[in-house]
């Protein structure tokens, strides 16, 4: 599995470069080489603040961001490790609420790397055991780990969390984690702990609901399922064996299911008991997820932008959806894409099909991707059209977009590294 970074700061730039691309164990996953990381750097994952641990095909991020808006909204801090970053590598950690600084990154690298020699850890290993360093040197009142891929053997499934959740299963690094729903959902309910509650939006009768069920009864996890979110009249509302909380009208629009997940969380446990899930819509911030792009690259346009790091077929599929109840009935709508080159173009581009008026191809540069010719061609049969754009870059896409005009509405899709570089371009760095 490919990662990594640059940063514009030569001190961190410098510890960076040392860190692995890959691992020469490839894509196989264990949990030695971070346990033996963690054991020479005195076991910093042994000594965080209260651990919300959030594992799933989809949402996971955006369930974290609603956990840290949830308790920062009642005055708390919270430390936040989640993956891949859009822009810097700063924004994988986030120490009690800030982005961690060059200052205090390009030592902490150091320190991990030098740690590891020998162990031939992966850049993610690098990355997760310097997030639990630098979180056990600071107070907070609850750390927030997203999982990076699959949960059972995912490097930061070496907590001692409070609670666990699992927020939607779809099928993702099928070669990893397995072809099917139910192989991948026994992969993430590995995050179950031994009398720890489970919390998950996947009902326990569909077929990996009931996998996710067992193994939290074999491992001995409360399972917690019965909860409900629901737009009712314009209210968003949550309702579970505690009560309901409802939330103004248009305050979570797409985040409905995510923002229900992180408050299920919060009320499934009983150790950080200061949260606010009422007034979290007021601080929530995730980038790339349904985002209004500004700057150079669309000035001149007539008509939002908009970016979105959907990047599989499930992801595709909900902004598909989410797509056409904004634009219900209306004509013109383009969509731009780029999409690696381990993903299938069919199951990204399939679900437009009868939405779409336009489609520009787009690089992903500095990964390796379907090419925009390829991908033009792909999209013209899928969506039943002879004029799709192929881009060599993504400045000429977006003055292949200024020359057609769109009237409706565009979206930019397709990978969170695509996603990150227009965020570059467009000066709209996550902060």
């Amino acid at each position: 599995m490919m990662d990594f970074a640059t940063s514009t700061d030569p001190t961190v730039q410098a510890q960076l470069d040392r860190l692995p691309k890959a691992s020469s164990a490839g894509d196989i996953l264990t949990l030695d080489r971070i346990r033996e990381l963690c054991a020479r750097l005195g076991n910093p994952q042994d000594r965080l603040p209260p651990v919300f641990h959030v594992a799933g095909t989809n949402g996971k991020g955006s369930t974290i961001a609603w956990l840290r808006a949830s308790i920062e909204a009642a005055g708390g801090t919270v430390h936040a490790y989640t993956s891949p970053h859009l822009v810097r590598f700063n924004e994988r950690i986030r120490i009690a609420g800030r982005l961690i600084e060059d200052r205090e990154l390009a030592p902490l690298l150091e320190h991990v790397i030098d740690a590891g020699e020998g162990l031939d850890a992966s850049f993610f290993e690098v990355a997760t055991a310097a997030a639990f360093v630098t979180f056990s040197r600071t107070p907070a009142d609850a750390a927030l780990i997203e999982v990076g891929l699959g949960g059972r053997l995912d490097a930061t499934n070496v907590v001692s969390p409070v609670i666990t959740g699992i927020s939607t299963i779809g099928i993702d690094h099928a070669h990893i984690l397995g072809d099917t729903l139910e192989q991948i959902a026994f992969e993430k309910a590995g995050i179950a702990k031994p009398g720890v509650p489970l919390v998950t939006r996947i009902w326990k009768g569909s077929g990996p609901g009931a996998v996710i069920a067992a193994h939290a009864a074999d491992v001995g996890a409360p399972l917690e399922y019965r909860f409900n979110v629901e737009l009712d009249r314009g209210v968003n509302r949550y309702i579970d064996r505690f009560g309901e909380i409802e939330v103004p009208p248009g305050a979570l629009t797409h985040q409905l299911g995510n923002w229900g997940l992180a408050t299920a969380m919060l009320r499934h446990q009983s150790t950080v008991t200061a949260y606010d899930p009422v007034k979290a819509p007021e601080l929530f911030d995730w980038p790339a997820r349904l985002q209004r792009l500004t700057g150079p690259l669309v000035e001149g346009l007539p008509c939002p932008v908009t970016l979105d790091g959907a990047h599989n077929a499930q992801g595709a599929e909900a902004l598909a959806m989410r797509w056409m109840d904004w634009f219900r009935g209306e004509r013109g709508y383009v969509l731009m894409a780029g999409i690696l080159a381990n993903r299938e173009p069919e199951a990204l581009l399939g679900p437009f099909a009868g939405i779409v008026e336009r489609f520009i191809a787009l690089p992903i540069p500095g990964h390796d991707h379907h090419d925009p010719e390829a991908l033009a061609a792909i999209a013209d049969r899928l969506l039943g059209r002879s004029d799709s754009i192929a881009a060599p870059s993504i400045e000429e896409a977006f003055a292949a977009l200024r020359a057609m005009q769109p009237t409706t509405g565009t979206i930019v899709m397709g990978s969170l590294y695509l996603a990150g570089e227009i965020l570059r371009l467009s000066g709209q760095i996550p902060d």
